[in-house]
């Protein structure tokens, strides 16, 4: 049986570049603007991190991607290989 952490993000998955991961004011932004709780500040160095257990609950809204800078966040769609990215 699979473990538990394999089974998170079937259906997406978002990829955010070391830029904005390490970005305070971002990070802030990030957890701001989405709806279902992707985003959440480190409370180690105030940097972003993936709440990888709400992957799937992406509405696709495309807000985290205009909320960062160009190539700073990609949603993937891993049931039809494409993406959302600015």
């Amino acid at each position: 049986m699979p473990e538990a952490r394999d089974l998170q993000g079937i259906f997406i998955d978002v990829e955010v570049s070391e830029e904005v991961a390490n970005d305070a004011e971002l990070a802030g932004k990030l957890e701001e603007v989405c709806p279902v709780d992707i985003y959440d500040v480190r409370e180690s160095d105030g940097g972003v991190a993936i709440v990888r257990e709400n992957l799937d609950e992406c509405v696709l809204c495309n807000l985290c991607v205009e909320a960062a800078p160009p190539g700073g966040v990609v949603v993937k769609k891993l049931y039809d290989g494409t993406e959302l990215r600015r």
